[in-house]
């Protein structure tokens, strides 16, 4: 097989030439609709990635999670998702009202196979179906409702190799301080904006470094109350 000078794959036979064809059974698994195993395992998942893309092309990837079978199977060909309270940007709801097509990664840990769902999507406000989504008493916003159009099941080789479920080889949490990330990230005028600070409670004002430090400890709050009582 000749390279080409900056060794890019550009064609389908590159490509089969460097990986190979599917075994003969692979194609078997390859479902046009749930069957009974796969709407086990989506009962039992507690975590999704939902991928979607925009009209242009331009892909998002969200994690949606809740208590095991959060998504509700109202047939074989149809996911009911629910969306909850977030950071309102939108992105994938948005990608959905301009290009339906998704996909779904569906994790059942400490299960190392995956289920991959693809499909269209469309988004609902029922109120009947919004309760019947419904957790910590509180409706869903609103629901994305899929229209399967191919699923299957994914092999273990990736949660193998990364070792995923071995609690034991896990590294300490990483602390995500929104507050640092976004007070880093703001003008000396935004900071003393958003901040508030009340010159009658200062002799001079406070320099950019301390705004920062100030805002950051109010973000992280914020968030930290929010991930207690606005899930």
């Amino acid at each position: 097989m000749q390279n080409s000078p900056d060794y890019r794959v550009s064609n389908i036979d590159q490509l089969r030439t460097i990986m190979g064809e599917p075994g003969k059974l692979v194609p078997l698994k390859l479902l046009t609709a749930l069957d009974d195993d796969a709407i086990d395992f989506i009962r039992r998942s507690p975590f999704l990635v939902l991928s979607t893309a925009d009209a242009a092309g331009n892909q998002d990837a969200s994690p949606k999670g809740d208590a095991p079978g959060f998504v509700a199977i109202e047939d074989r060909n149809t996911l009911l998702i629910p969306d909850r309270k977030g950071n309102k940007l939108l992105f994938g709801l948005q990608n959905i009202l301009a290009n339906p097509r998704v996909g779904i990664l569906f994790i059942t840990p400490p299960t190392s196979e995956t289920l991959r769902v693809n499909g269209t999507a469309e988004l609902i406000v029922d109120p009947t179906i919004l309760e019947r989504l419904a957790a910590r008493g509180a409706p869903a916003q609103l629901a994305i409702r899929v229209t399967v159009r191919e699923c299957f099941f994914h092999c273990a080789k990736a949660f193998i190799r990364s070792e995923l479920w071995k609690h034991e080889k896990w590294a300490e949490p990483i602390k995500i301080s929104f507050g640092k990330y976004l007070a880093g990230k703001m003008s000396a005028a935004q900071a003393h904006a958003v901040a508030a600070v009340d010159p009658a409670n200062h002799a001079a004002a406070p320099d950019h470094a301390t705004q920062q430090a100030d805002l950051a400890q109010q973000i992280d709050a914020f968030v930290e109350e929010d991930y207690k009582n606005n899930l």
